[in-house]
């Protein structure tokens, strides 16, 4: 199962919706949280290429997008290819 890493903010109710369906899959991942954290938000917005939103959301090098992004993928029963992979 590739690492999954997940920047979120505090009191984002799409992080914690992603939170939520990720830990519901038994995924073993990575919160960082970067809403305060000035160095920690300039890394996810490099590493999304430019993605300013929370969460920002990564399975393994693969960079997934956002909460809507992962939920969509979810929907169409590919999320859990991509976490096996």
């Amino acid at each position: 199962m590739p690492k999954v890493t997940i920047y979120t903010r505090a009191f984002c109710p799409y992080c914690t919706r992603a939170l939520t369906l990720l830990k519901g899959k038994k995924v073993d991942l990575t919160e960082i949280d970067a809403g305060m954290d000035a160095a920690k938000k300039a890394e996810m917005i490099e590493r999304s290429g430019g993605g300013r939103t929370f969460p920002q959301i990564f399975i393994g090098d693969t960079h997934v997008g956002g909460c809507d992004e992962m939920m969509a993928l979810e929907r169409a029963g590919k999320l859990d290819a991509l976490l096996a992979a």
